[in-house]
């Protein structure tokens, strides 16, 4: 993620974390925080914390053609390490696989389809203490 193509920061409120479910609870948050801000800037949020055999994806958004694909990260702090780092080759494998069975899914569900045309890109919202920064086609 060295090559970040476009990044929006914005400013959001402080998580903390206690460890364990506060760790849940903190994920919980950002991740709220990133759909809105999706939902602000024009995208219409179609799923949340989707799941399938080959793992979970955060956020699906859409806007018109474009269908995001978003991987959240949150942190309380970069003591342990940056969010980004926590999006491996194999994290990315993983939700680039999950990604194929969501459309595959939307594509097969009645009357629910998707839009011809389809572009796709993968996102990754990094949320570390007071700021979000959104960074788009991270993949």
């Amino acid at each position: 993620m060295d090559d970040l193509r476009h990044a929006h920061a914005r400013k959001a409120p402080v998580l903390r974390s206690a460890g364990g479910r506060g760790n849940i609870a903190m994920g919980a948050r950002a991740e709220s925080l990133v759909a809105s801000w999706y939902e602000e800037n024009g995208f219409s949020v179609l799923a949340r914390n989707w799941s399938c055999k080959s793992g979970e994806i955060d956020i699906v958004a859409s806007d018109g053609r474009l269908i995001v694909f978003c991987e959240v990260k949150a942190r309380s702090s970069e003591r342990y390490g940056s969010a980004s780092e926590a999006v491996t080759v194999a994290k990315q494998r993983r939700v680039r696989t999950a990604a194929r069975e969501y459309l595959h899914a939307a594509r097969s569900s009645r009357g629910r389809g998707l839009p011809q045309g389809l572009e796709v890109r993968f996102d990754v919202a990094l949320v570390v203490a007071s700021s979000m920064e959104i960074i788009e086609a991270a993949f």
